[in-house]
């Protein structure tokens, strides 16, 4: 397609960027297996309490080592990444203590667990919550040293991913001078990153710029798109016993934990996963590439460097981002005859149309699409195995938008 070549054309520059970076991470995963002696041996599973299970071990220590952080918790029975999330929150906190999200709202199947009613919330623990707002797409530096400064929280968090809001996502770059401020106001603070659909994206991660605590699923990034469940928790030795306590108990820690199907998929996964990254990233782009010609806004736009997987796609109306969504179904590999509609998704606020004809449920580093139905209606696009299925959409969108 004629037009199609052109978009294509236009991202070539853009395009030898993302393998670039794709091949530094390639590399750094790589490094990290040889380190670390992977053998075959570290794919079988184990039962009962998993005493001495090696993949289980293994995979935590390859995590922090490409991660560049002291310790690891990567484990199939995190169910998800806000399950992941909130085990760090309750690791990390005590009844007094007080979180500040310094990137505005954190994402909607959190609400529960920062102030939920009677359900063993951080506040029914009576741990506090604030947050700073955003100075258009950038972190209030000015408000933040004041809240820092007056109420001393112990946890400082951030968001790299936009969630359902319209702000481009956050580059590690942009953390510096956050991360910065609140090591020299509160250097016993823990700054923990959710670092969910922006892994490998870029050559460096939040914890190489002194995040202590990274977290994120597995069935996004890292997981490479064979990775069939799971979370991680990367950071500091510190942080992470703190968060075991939570993770197990506090006389256990990580010293039990079995999965008895074996643990191949997760390090085949995590091996995939720079290259996987980088289909998904130039999909994306060329999907925000095709949305333009056809006079929509997307974020980022085409000349904006992708921070994370996701691209956003402004529609006019309700109908017409069921429509978007509809057709990443129909031009999925499973499930591509059903049509998908809004409902009351679990652990958000308002009604939720997804699109994900996906081989693991769910997985958004697969072809996949969801929004909020409400205004603005922001279509988010994100992932594609590869960037020939994603290609093939983007060919689907010419038929649709004439």
């Amino acid at each position: 397609m004629k037009s199609l070549i052109k978009c294509e054309e236009e991202l070539k520059t853009q395009f030898t960027i993302v393998d670039e970076i794709a091949y530094y991470n390639q590399k750094k995963v790589l490094n990290a297996f040889i380190k670390n002696k992977v053998s075959t041996q570290c794919f079988a599973g184990t039962t009962g309490y998993g005493y001495d299970d090696v993949g289980r071990d293994t995979l935590a220590k390859l995590y922090a080592d490409i991660f560049g952080t002291e310790s690891a918790i990567v484990s199939p029975l995190m169910t998800c990444g806000s399950h992941a999330i909130s085990t760090v929150l309750y690791g990390l906190l005590r009844p007094g203590d007080t979180i500040l999200s310094a990137t505005g709202s954190l994402y909607d199947t959190l609400k529960e667990t920062l102030f939920g009613k009677d359900n063993g919330s951080l506040e029914n623990f009576g741990i506090k919550y604030q947050e700073v707002g955003l100075k258009g797409d950038f972190i209030d530096l000015e408000t933040l040293t004041k809240k820092l400064k007056k109420l001393k929280p112990k946890v400082v968090f951030f968001q790299r991913s936009r969630g359902y809001s319209s702000r481009k996502a956050f580059s590690v770059e942009d953390f510096k001078p956050a991360f910065e401020l609140v090591k020299k106001l509160l250097p016993k603070a823990f700054i923990v990153v959710d670092n969910c659909y922006g892994e490998f994206v870029e050559k460096q991660e939040p914890t190489n710029i002194g995040a202590d605590v990274c977290v994120g699923s597995l069935i996004k990034n890292p997981g490479g798109g064979l990775a069939p469940t799971g979370g991680y928790i990367v950071g500091s030795k510190l942080a992470i016993e703190k968060i075991a306590t939570r993770f197990t108990s506090p006389s256990l820690l990580l010293e039990v934990g079995s999965f008895e199907q074996g643990y191949r998929l997760f390090y085949q996964g995590l091996f995939m996963a720079p290259h996987t990254v980088a289909q998904s990233i130039k999909g994306a782009m060329l999907v925000g590439k095709v949305m333009e010609e056809k006079g929509y806004k997307v974020i980022p736009t085409s000349e904006e460097r992708a921070y994370d997987i996701i691209k956003s796609v402004v529609f006019n109306s309700e109908e017409e981002l069921v429509k978007f969504v509809q057709t990443v179904q129909a031009i999925s590999p499973i499930d591509s005859y059903v049509t998908p509609l809004p409902w009351e998704m679990p652990g958000y606020e308002d009604k939720v149309i997804m699109a994900a004809g996906t081989f693991v449920g769910g997985a958004s580093i697969e072809l996949s699409c969801d929004s909020p139905i409400k205004k603005p209606y922001i279509a988010y696009f994100q992932g594609g195995l590869t960037y020939e299925h994603v290609k093939i959409f983007a060919e689907k969108l010419y038929e649709i938008y004439k």
